[in-house]
């Protein structure tokens, strides 16, 4: 059997600056994702972890660390475990970035929420200061990759209003982010919030959308208009 890759990246260009992914069978049957580089072919599978090793017999490494973190009063990361976490987090961004190329906005949802929640362990399970901030600093990249796909998401699914929503409680969680690393002043100066900001304005001038109803019912409740908002907390219900 031959061993080079040569037919799968026959007709398949790199291309610099762009992320190339594709779905294919593998022989098997089964589903794999491959992402073009610049020197070959990455290849991950769609379901559990992307490399599709089981660590400890446990489908992803966070899985595993939860586990063992729920055996002791207080649990430290060790350095092997630091480095084992690293690989499972590039592993998952490559793997989201694949899915949002190719429009599975659920699937990237999926695996951002998996990177979020990961980087919330290693924060309060983290060894040192140092190592914290090598992962905290990429949060707030992550949640944009969530939010982007959350609210691409609504759209294919023909739900305008929703994927508003969508982005504008992500912007919140983003302010959140910004103040965090006393940067809040700079946060609309951000290219992901702009991204976002455009995103949301391109949406409302389209459906015309001047509020969504969430905000309506946020604009009530400020207002103590309780019999209004009531109305519009039964129109939501109704809407999802």
């Amino acid at each position: 059997m031959s061993q080079d890759i040569d037919a799968a990246l026959r007709g398949w260009e790199f291309k610099p600056g762009e992320v190339q992914a594709r779905q294919v069978q593998a022989e098997d049957g089964r589903q794999v994702l491959q992402m073009r580089m610049d020197l070959g072919i990455v290849q991950m599978e769609t379901e559990g972890r992307p490399d599709g090793t089981q660590p400890q017999d446990f489908p992803t490494y966070f899985q595993y660390l939860n586990s063992e973190a729920a055996k002791k009063k207080r649990f430290v990361l060790s350095e092997d475990q630091c480095q084992e976490a690293d690989r499972e987090f590039i592993q998952f961004y490559h793997r989201r970035i694949c899915w949002m190329a190719l429009g599975n906005f659920a699937r990237a949802v999926v695996d951002a929420d998996h990177t979020l929640a990961f980087m919330d362990f290693v924060r309060d399970h983290s060894p040192n200061e140092e190592y914290t901030e090598a992962h905290e600093q990429y949060r707030g990249f992550v949640l944009f990759h969530r939010i982007e796909a959350a609210a691409a998401l609504q759209v294919q699914q023909n739900r305008p209003e929703v994927a508003i929503d969508e982005i504008t409680g992500g912007l919140e969680k983003l302010q959140a982010f910004f103040a965090a690393h006393h940067a809040e002043e700079q946060m609309e100066e951000n290219p992901m919030v702009q991204q976002l900001r455009k995103m949301e304005k391109a949406l409302r001038e389209k459906h015309g959308i001047e509020t969504t109803l969430r905000e309506q019912l946020a604009q009530a409740v400020a207002n103590e208009q309780y019999e209004v908002a009531a109305k519009l907390r039964d129109a939501l219900r109704r809407r999802e």
